[in-house]
């Protein structure tokens, strides 16, 4: 029996994907995969909320024209998505193989092959280096490419919401010390929410931001307030430098006519040292052993804005490994039913602790509590509801080992 050798296949697929374009995308696959004796080369990619799975095709405005759109919650291809696990079919002799397509840890989508030999253990590793370069390879085309942008919507999205997902980090990042992962809705609407995340040496920040309203200026406070922390942190500046940077440009702009609250945040990941600042905005929530922590009493500082000359304190939270701390928005938490009942706190940190329990990846959990929360106030939103997860596994950075070390388990079998 020959062994696959796959290296002339991703080294010429490399190659060509330098000067392709997202359109060209599925040519190629089809062409270098064919020659490696993979066939029937199917790309699929999720749309923005992470309900559908979408073939692309190359063809039409959306590079999506006569593919297939696959349910995310009930077929195999959604099963892959979620767990981000290999699976495979066997019909009429022909066995069909469904790998994740990841940028990291975020989830792009899958890619379906069908192997012309047995699969063995070599090629196995080829198919998922395949998967693993077309992850890279769709991230350095989806920033210009308005044909990905349309493939992964399935309507039209209001311009704040243009506005607001540009500026927004990938919904999930991994390494061996820290797990982050963020949720945004409503997607297509979204104006007033916002979420942050950066690491800087063994430093990782986080921020939350609620602005008033749901209209292009809330929108636009929110981004503000985004870009402000951003460009002050990249200069090293201090929670308080931050904070009355943002309040300054409010004020300047919008004449105590607009404010934003927020979490500002920033975590140790040597020592597990948690420092934050609340302006206005819900405290964090830490989760550990599978039980909620309630933090002391906090004095919030005032919504950045106001100008209400409130003290701003710095909060110190010392985390243990396995700790999960949720940074979110009241909409998360305000959403009522048929019968007036809040999604509340509870359920909130319930829902969390219980599908994590039952071994969902993190990822996956955020996308069942935002469906979750949508279902409780009849499939629709009030308010923008946004929630960011930080798990802090320990001090185990070994930068020598990173060669040989193995993508953490965020998605457990």
């Amino acid at each position: 029996m020959p062994v696959m050798d796959s290296a002339p296949m991703l080294r010429a697929l490399l190659r060509a994907s330098h000067q392709a374009t997202f359109e060209q995308l599925p040519r190629l696959l089809t062409l270098h995969a064919d020659r490696a004796g993979l066939n029937n080369a199917r790309l699929f990619v999720t749309d923005l909320q992470e309900e559908v799975l979408r073939e692309v095709t190359g063809v039409g405005q959306d590079a999506g024209s006569g593919g297939s759109e696959l349910p995310i919650d009930s077929t195999l291809a959604g099963r892959v998505f979620r767990t981000a696990q290999v699976l495979s079919t066997n019909a009429a002799g022909t066995v069909d193989h469904w790998l994740p397509v990841l940028n990291g840890t975020e989830r792009l989508g899958v890619l379906r092959l069908t192997p012309a030999m047995p699969v063995h253990t070599v090629e196995q590793e080829a198919m998922n280096d395949l998967a693993t370069l077309l992850g890279l390879i769709l991230v350095t085309k989806r920033p210009t490419s308005d044909s990905y942008a349309r493939l992964t919507r399935t309507r039209r999205m209001a311009v704040s919401a243009e506005m607001q997902w540009t500026l927004m980090p990938a919904r999930t990042f991994v390494n061996n010390r820290v797990t982050i992962a963020a949720q945004m809705e409503p997607a297509y609407e979204t104006a007033g929410d916002a979420y942050d995340y950066a690491l800087a040496g063994d430093t990782v920040h986080m921020a939350v931001f609620d602005a008033m309203g749901h209209d292009m200026a809330a929108g636009l406070t929110a981004t503000l307030a985004l870009a402000v922390c951003r460009n002050l942190r990249r200069q090293g500046a201090d929670f308080a430098e931050m904070c009355d940077a943002v309040e300054a440009l409010l004020l300047d702009q919008f004449h105590h006519d607009r404010y934003v609250t927020g979490i500002l945040a920033a975590l140790d990941l040597t020592t597990g040292s948690l420092r934050w600042v609340s302006c206005g905005h819900p405290p964090p929530l830490l989760i550990r052993a599978n039980r909620r922590v309630l933090h002391p009493d906090h004095p919030a500082h005032h919504p950045l804005g106001t100008d209400l000359g409130l003290p701003l304190v710095v909060a110190r939270t010392q985390l243990q490994p396995g700790d999960r701390v949720l940074f979110y928005t009241d909409g998360i938490t305000e959403p009522r039913d048929a019968e007036g009942r809040e999604f509340g706190v509870d359920r909130f940190t319930d829902f969390i602790i219980r599908h994590q329990s039952a071994g969902l990846p993190v990822p996956e959990t955020l996308r069942r509590l935002v469906h979750a929360v949508l279902d409780h106030h009849q499939g629709t939103l009030d308010d923008d509801a946004t929630v960011l997860l930080c798990e802090w596994h320990g001090n185990t950075d070994r930068t020598d080992e990173l060669a040989d070390a193995p993508v953490p388990d965020i998605y457990p079998s």
